[in-house]
């Protein structure tokens, strides 16, 4: 039974899937961070972690439906990854949500829909799973959509039984399957065969709570919450045997064998797989550092450097470093093609292109050091191993060069293997099974029931009370210390500390806004406090006791620092204007998709699917300034979340919200339900200014601005730069841009006037040489030192020597342009490359003398160093190799 499926590219699919939703009263919603902001969580693992809060019922969404095509990290089967068909660390889970709208019947209609009439599968191509208990479900999947009874599949709880955790939200789930093979029957479906099928969307009906015994309870709302895999969809519409050779991946793996100087259809499966793994951590780790991940040996910082160490690993298993190759580092190149193919989705990878290159090439170097020290490590191994008289690497030692230094295991057996030693592997598979137990005990879970220290201490203290909107001073009990995260009667001076106060009057970071600062003081004892975050009902009040004894009980005075919460103040409802603004001018229908209010800035996102023009930008500026001056007046209420919807209060979609809820509101302008600190005036804002507009993900802009206190600085720093330019250019700050203009344009052209008398140079230079030309045979060898010529020029020379000496001629020269610079070329005439000569492996090799490398083609090519000490070694050994390799 032949199918040629609807071919798609990854970028149709997910604009397809998101587009046929938005058309079923979707609100498309940008993909959130890998970093989550859910504390219990590592990474972001899943397509509904973002929306946790509202299926716990702890937030009120904004929408009642949304889609989604969430970036995903996962590690728990790392081991996998490149050896199956369709394991990942990165992937995309295009999903729709329901909150507590529609339910099972709607989801599995829409589901089958959009697979059979968007995307074209045949119907007698899928198969579908419900859980064994759901016979819901499996009705709705047999009366109304239609599916013969033979391709349903009752499957148990391990398989159709969705939870987050082992408390919280769960439910069933159904499955749909596409069939590879039809022609095989409905007899005896295995589900299990992945060589058949591959599940590729999976409906959860999130309709009951788990308790800590385990009972199940039907949720108040419930909701829906599925996951369609774009790599796997891919796989399909794009008929290629596994995720890896879809257009999402393909493009990296194709440019690692490329550098490697392979071809990847026609390697063995140990390269295969290798060329898989780059492909696959290549996409992880260029998301993970535009997310703002650094590698370190902690937390997600560990799992991006194991990551990194993962793709070097195997860059250097497939020969990326082999001397013939000549590749420093090669990760920033196989970075550059996952940046130019996911960019259009995902505008911040291009946005964060110099700092995900730079942190690729750190890490890389680095790594390529420790691999050096494995080999060290490794050779005394070998040598103890044979003083014993044994033939056998234990796998113990065996795991350690592959844990700590980054061994392969078949790196450790080939060098093993010259030296008539095995390795037992047997022992090195216990040794990773062991990590393996460990990493699963550790690995990062939706864990949907808040942990950590305060849920001790919440048996014995109350809720914070907050006074902030009305004093910016209290008199307040100490509940707690925290030191380390581990709770303490008393901490001394010079102790950091987290501390939870019966009362306070500092906000706490919430809804985008910065924590106040300010201090603690009592009796002999005074603590600064740098910030402070809400965590359940506490506020807890980062800081660091700069005098005395801090004791549980005491007694204390909270100070907020009333110029900082003014700041914030003013940039809060400069958001507030700013939304307001962006509604009027550019589109009604704009939605926030998060901000930050600091002290010095504020930063709002909004769902948009263009950029704005300079004028667009021109005119929200002067709307917000226009609101500022007219004095509006705050109007603060508490109210029913009804009543304020009702009256056309905004809200932030994913935001907690309770039954009642705080609304500001400048009427005629902007009426939001907000819990953070404002001006009770517009007046107090003072001045707004826009200092930036750009994309930082597919549907979403940001704008940067300041306002209020925060202008004055911003207008000194460029109040500064205007006076130093005009003082060294000696024109008014409004000349400045024609005089740069000037100033640029004759560097320009003496740069260019520079450039011809360098080569000019060189030429004479260069014709000098051809009294140093030694013949060998029929051939002609030239190979000399030029002083100060660039590598332009000296590439000009080495063409016109090689041009001059005619037929059979090899020039190879060097020089040193600039202090810690080496600059080589090589230009061979057919003759010499007829001899096997090639001028880019050639010239490579010659440059690693003076610690660099390079490259070109057969005829002519560059290189460079960094050692000029050794040049002349270098051209030695040049001069050497031409007259063994031509005599």
């Amino acid at each position: 039974m032949s199918f040629h499926p609807h071919y798609l590219s990854g970028n149709e699919i997910r604009a397809l899937f998101l587009d046929f939703y938005a058309q079923r009263g979707h609100q498309i919603l940008p993909s959130a961070s890998l970093v989550p902001e859910d504390p219990t969580v590592l990474l972001t693992i899943a397509g509904m972690l973002p929306f946790k809060p509202i299926f716990l019922g702890q937030r009120t969404p904004e929408f009642k439906r949304a889609t989604t095509s969430q970036k995903c990290i996962r590690t728990n089967d790392i081991e996998n990854v490149g050896r199956t068909k369709r394991h990942h660390t990165f992937f995309e889970m295009l999903g729709n949500f329901s909150f507590g709208d529609y339910f099972k019947e709607q989801a599995i209609a829409w589901g089958w829909e959009i697979s059979t009439t968007v995307f074209k599968l045949p119907p007698e191509r899928l198969v579908v799973s419900v859980y064994e208990e759901d016979d819901e479900a499996y009705a709705i999947w047999r009366d109304k959509i239609g599916v013969p009874e033979k391709r349903i599949k009752r499957m148990g709880a391990e398989d159709n039984f969705w939870a987050s955790g082992p408390t919280g939200p769960c439910g069933p789930c159904s499955e749909i399957y596409y069939d590879f093979h039809p022609e095989q029957g409905n007899d005896n479906i295995d589900l299990e065969d992945d060589t058949r099928f591959i599940e590729f969307y999976n409906l959860v009906f999130m309709q009951y709570n788990r308790d800590a015994e385990g009972n199940l309870t039907p949720l108040a709302n419930k909701n829906i919450d599925t996951g369609m895999g774009l790599e796997r969809m891919a796989q399909i519409l794009q008929s290629v045997p596994n995720n890896y050779e879809t257009d999402l991946i393909f493009p990296i793996i194709k440019k690692a064998a490329e550098i490697a100087g392979i071809d990847y259809h026609k390697s063995d499966e140990k390269n295969q797989v290798s060329l898989k793994i780059i492909g696959d951590h290549t996409r992880a780790v260029v998301h993970m550092i535009a997310d703002e991940i650094r590698a370190s040996n902690v937390g997600r910082g560990y799992v991006l450097r194991r990551l990194i160490r993962r793709l070097v690993r195997h860059g250097r298993l497939i020969g990326i470093y082999r001397k013939d190759v000549t590749c420093n580092v090669f990760t920033p190149q196989v970075a550059e093609v996952a940046i130019s193919l996911a960019e259009d989705a995902y505008p911040n990878l291009r946005q964060r292109e110099n700092s995900i290159k730079a942190e690729l090439q750190r890490e890389e170097s680095r790594f390529l050091q420790t691999l050096e020290r494995g080999e060290k490590l490794l050779e005394e191994i070998i040598a103890q191993v044979k003083q014993q008289g044994k033939t056998q690497i234990n796998g113990e030692d065996a795991f350690t060069l592959f844990d700590t230094y980054g061994f392969p295991l078949e790196l450790t057996q080939e060098i093993a293997q010259e030296n008539n030693l095995t390795i037992d592997v047997a022992g090195f598979d216990a040794e990773m099974e062991k990590q393996r137990q460990r990493a699963r005990k550790a690995h990062e879970t939706i864990d949907l029931t808040v942990q950590g220290s305060l849920d001790k201490l919440a048996e014995h203290i109350h809720a914070t009370e907050f006074l902030g909107y009305a004093q910016p001073t209290a008199t307040a009990k100490v509940e707690a210390i925290l030191v380390n995260g581990i709770a303490e009667e008393e901490a001394e001076a010079g102790t950091d500390v987290q501390i939870v106060l019966d009362k306070t009057p500092f906000y706490a970071e919430s809804g985008g806004q910065i924590g106040d600062k300010g201090y603690l003081s009592g009796e002999g004892v005074v603590v600064t406090i740098n910030d402070v975050k809400k965590e359940s009902d506490f506020h807890v009040h980062f800081g660091r006791i700069e005098r005395g004894t801090l004791r549980v009980g005491d007694t204390v005075s909270a100070q907020i620092d009333r110029a900082c919460r003014r700041r914030a103040q003013a940039n809060h409802t400069a958001t507030h204007l700013l939304q307001a603004a962006l509604k009027k001018i550019v589109d009604d229908s704009i939605s926030q998709a998060g901000s930050l209010v600091d002290f010095d800035r504020l930063r709002f996102d909004f769902n948009c699917p263009r950029a704005l023009t300079a004028e667009e930008i021109q005119q929200i500026e002067e709307q917000v300034n226009t609101w500022i001056a007219e004095a509006h007046s705050a109007k603060v209420a508490i109210l029913p979340i009804a009543e304020a919807k009702a009256k056309g209060a905004i809200a932030m979609f994913g935001e907690k919200y309770g039954d009642e809820v705080r609304v500001i509101d400048f009427p005629g302008v902007s009426m939001e339900l907000c819990g953070g600190t404002h001006v009770s005036n517009t007046a107090e804002i003072g001045v707004f200014k826009i200092i930036s507009e750009a994309g930082v993900a597919s549907g979403v802009r940001r704008i940067e601005a300041v306002s209020g206190p925060a202008i004055l600085d911003y207008l000194n720093v460029r109040d500064t730069v205007v006076k130093d330019l005009s003082d060294r250019f000696k024109v008014k700050p409004e000349e400045l841009p024609d005089r740069i203009t000037v100033l640029q344009n004759e560097l320009k052209n003496t740069q260019k006037e520079l450039e011809n008398l360098k080569s000019q140079l060189a030429i004479v230079k260069s014709d000098q040489l051809l009294q140093t030309v030694e013949t060998v045979g029929n051939y002609k060898i030239l190979v000399a030192q030029l002083e100060d010529v660039d590598a332009e020029s000296l590439k000009t020379a080495a063409e016109r020597l090689q041009q001059k000496l005619g037929a059979g001629a090899a020039v190879v020269l060097g020089s040193v342009p600039e202090v810690g610079k080496v600059s080589l070329v090589a230009a061979f005439s057919p003759e010499v490359n007829q001899k096997g000569l090639q001028a880019g492996k050639f010239i490579g090799a010659i440059a690693k003398i003076c610690g660099g490398g390079g490259g070109g083609r057969p005829n002519l090519a560059q290189a460079g160093g960094r050692n000029a000490s050794k040049l002349p070694e270098a051209l030695e050994k040049a001069k050497g190799e031409l007259k063994s390799a031509l005599g």
